[in-house]
This record gives C-alpha cells, structure tokens and sequence, in this order.
C-alpha cells in the first residue's frame, strides 16, 4: 500500500461548502467569479516531465517550471551507483529509469544462464523466478556464480528492493519520488521525498523450471544478444541518457562477472523515435540480427504497437520504463515484461502529492496515448476517493506530435478553459511536448505558484 502523508478531508470539505455557497441562487458560477477564488496555480508533471533535461524545452523560460512538482518512479540510489553510471556517461545529470533499465539486462542475463539456453521462451520463463524464492543476492557477480551453480536465486538489485515480480512479469512495490523544480529549472535534489507503494503479497509464487548448471547446457546455443529499443529521438528523448547509461552498465558488469552461457553479452543498439513505425523498422531489424530480448520500448504506447510483432517473432520485450497500467492484462504470449511499476501505483503517489496543498479545482492534462489517459484516470478515480467532487475536476487531453516534423502542440484553447474552470491544481502529464502545455498555460494569464 501507499505510504502517504495524509488528504486533509476536512479542509476539502470546506472548500467544497465555500464554493457551493458562491456558486448558489445564481444557477452557476461564472467565469469572473471562479477566477476571483484562485490567487495562485499549482502545477503538477510525472515521470515524462520530472527530469533536469525538461528544461532544455524553455529556453530563456526555465522560471516557468519554479515550484512545479511531481512523481517518477524512484528508489534513493546508492553513491556507488551513481558513480559507476557516470563511468560511462561523465556527463549524467538525470537518472530516471536508470536502475530499471540496469535490472532488465541482468535480470534478462540472469534468466538466460538459468535456462541455460538463449531460447527467448526459455529465458521468458525463468524471468519472473529471478526475482523470488531462491537465494537471495544483490550483486551481478554473486548472482552469475550462483546461476552458473544451478542455484534458485532472488535478485535484489538498483530498483528491486522488496517484492519479487508478479504473475504479470512486473513489480509487485515500487519507490516513487516527489521531485521539485527550482528557479533554475533544476530539480532540487534536497526537496526530494521518497514514497513506498504496492504489495509484496501479490509477488508471484509460480516456481520457475528448474536451473540448468553451466556444465549442463548446451555449448553451441550461441551467445545471448540483446537489443535496444530506447528513444534516441522522439518527444521521450530527454529519458534517453540515464535508460542508456544503465543497460550499458549492465552489460559491461555482466561480461566482466564472465558472460552469460559461457560467452560475453552482445548488445545492439535501436531507437524507437517515440514514434511506432520507427520502432516497428528497428524491431524488423533486430529480429533479422538475431536478437533474443528487446530492451523497451520507451513509451508505453509504442510497446503495445510493436508488442504484436515482437510476440510473433517469439522474442521479449522487456521494458525499464513502461507505466501504463494497461500492460498488465496485454496479450503478450508471457513475453512482455518491465522493471517499471504500474500506473495504478504512480495514481496514487500523485494523488498523494496533490492532495497535500489542498486543492479546490484540478485540471489534469494528458497526451493523448495509452499512457497519458490511462495515468489521467487513475489519477481520477485516486482524487475522487480522496474527496474531490467530479464538478471540481476537469480532464483535457492534448493530441502529441506525429512525428519529428510535425507542428508543435498547440493547448491555447486549453489553456483558457482551465483558467475559466478556475482551477488552482494543474497536472501535466506528457513528455518533452509538455512544454508546450505550460507555456499556453502562462500565455493565458494563469497565476503559477514559483
């Protein structure tokens, strides 16, 4: 369950009466009356927005994000891992989803040696027993010399620290952290709160087959070959750095701990654009390369586009980044599997978040995919049960650019309708296009909170 720092229901409450009482004998509210409630606007982003390189969509315009706040999936990370991520990228500001993406190759390594084969399906079905019932390790080397051994192991890596993976091929807890924008459009690390979420009691509790000792397979199963399907380019590609440093991490660590199978992890490089045709081409790609795991897709969306394909091929996708609550249920064959926690989960922690300035009318914004409106009513139904009446909430989508060419978002008309609903409480959930949003935003006149 969410640990959560309560919902106010009695401030809520009066707000509720406050607005009901000016809104009355007069058949409504009107759009003066409404604004005259609000002094200042709260805003509110995820796990696609959160991120230092978020700035660089506001040139000369970085006070726009000050005070802005939000969740991502997070667990505090050890100094010793931030220093080895930053043995291959010096420069790493950000690392949202760089231990998940770490504990996809090793767990998709680690499965493998199990197996004792590169057979996708054979891999697919040690994953989920990687992360539960066996011997419990939390380094790449320890957990490579037991699997070698023909040990039952439980990983416990970067972002994997409580309960195993469900039946679904995810993770039963999660870490989310409350991050904040400063002035600079920075995130104040200081300010940043950690918030636990999920049950450990729904881990799964299926037994994997049994593993197979490095004496015992098959030599000539050839090297394990992984490939990238990360966003380079795309509206996701401000995730790209820290998804990137974590898998490559994990592969050099994989191979200095002796490889899998007996031979050194091939790795191969694939954007998926954020954009479903690119991630179709590189899939193509992979599969004629001789790939066994798919690391990603970036976007929730563009792995149900590209899933299908990848099934029929009788590969996995593992993805380090995909949210959307959704994917649980997804036909996938017992292929698709992520490191990232579901939405319903992340729900909850915005819900949270909010609920703590005590809002009286919230506009939540989403792009207009699987993981925009499938986040936007979990985060519907989450402040619902916490108290805020449907009348004081407003739900708006905003269509994403089609690709790289394509015109920037344009939420002028949005804009406006927030500030006639009145809202006090803004949540965005997007990617890089976002930016597009909170500037509409500003150029309607709205009071953002700095």
């Amino acid at each position: 369950m969410l640990v959560s720092r309560g919902y106010r229901p009695a401030a809520l409450t009066v707000c509720a009466a406050l607005l009901a009482t000016v809104a009355g004998c007069g058949g409504g509210t009107s759009t003066n009356d409404v604004e005259t409630l609000v002094d200042s606007v709260r805003l509110y982003g995820t796990d696609g927005n959160m991120s230092n390189s978020f700035a660089a969509e506001f040139p000369e315009q970085t006070k726009l994000l000050s005070g802005m706040k939000g969740t991502s999936p997070l667990t505090p990370l050890s100094d010793d891992f931030v220093a080895r991520l930053r043995t291959v990228d010096s420069q790493l500001n950000d690392f949202l989803y760089a231990g998940e993406a770490y504990d996809a190759v090793v767990i998709s390594a680690l499965a493998a040696q199990l197996a004792g084969s590169a057979e996708p399906a054979k891999i697919a079905a040690q994953i989920n027993g990687v992360t539960t019932g066996g011997e419990q390790c939390d380094t790449v080397e320890l957990c490579l010399e037991l699997a070698q051994d023909g040990t039952d192991i439980e990983y416990r890596g970067v972002s994997l620290k409580r309960g195993g993976f469900t039946d679904a091929g995810e993770p039963s807890t999660a870490s989310y952290a409350t991050l904040h924008f400063d002035e600079n459009g920075r995130i104040n690390n200081g300010k940043t709160e950690f918030l636990g979420a999920g049950d450990e009691s729904t881990t799964t509790t299926v037994a994997p087959p049994p593993a197979t000792a490095q004496n015992e397979f098959d030599r000539n199963d050839g090297p394990l070959k992984l490939g990238g399907l990360l966003p380079i380019t795309g509206d996701l590609a401000l995730a790209y750095p820290p998804l990137a440093a974590g898998t490559e991490l994990a592969v050099r660590e994989v191979n200095e701990a002796g490889g899998v199978l007996g031979d050194p992890v091939e790795w191969l490089d694939g954007d998926d654009g954020t954009d479903p045709e690119v991630a179709r081409a590189t899939v193509a790609g992979h599969i004629d390369d001789g790939v066994h795991v798919i690391i990603g897709a970036g976007a929730s969306g563009v792995s149900r586009a590209v899933l299908p394909d990848v099934a029929a091929a009788g590969l996995i996708l593992f993805s380090p980044c995909n949210t959307d609550a959704g994917l649980s249920t997804i036909d996938d064959s017992g292929l698709y599997f992520r490191t990232a926690p579901s939405d319903l989960l992340q729900g909850r922690a915005l819900a949270d978040v909010i609920m703590r300035d005590g809002p009286q009318r919230v506009a939540v914004v989403a792009r207009k995919d699987s993981y925009g409106e499938g986040l936007q009513e979990n985060v519907r139904a989450e402040l619902t049960r916490a108290g805020i009446s449907p009348d004081r909430l407003k739900l708006l989508t905003y269509e994403p650019p089609d690709g790289a060419d394509a015109p920037p978002v344009d939420f002028t008309g949005g804009a406006e309708e927030i500030k006639s609903f009145g809202a006090d409480a803004i949540l965005i959930i997007g990617f890089g296009e976002s930016a597009q949003v909170i500037k509409a935003l500003s150029a309607a006149g709205l009071p953002v909170a700095q």
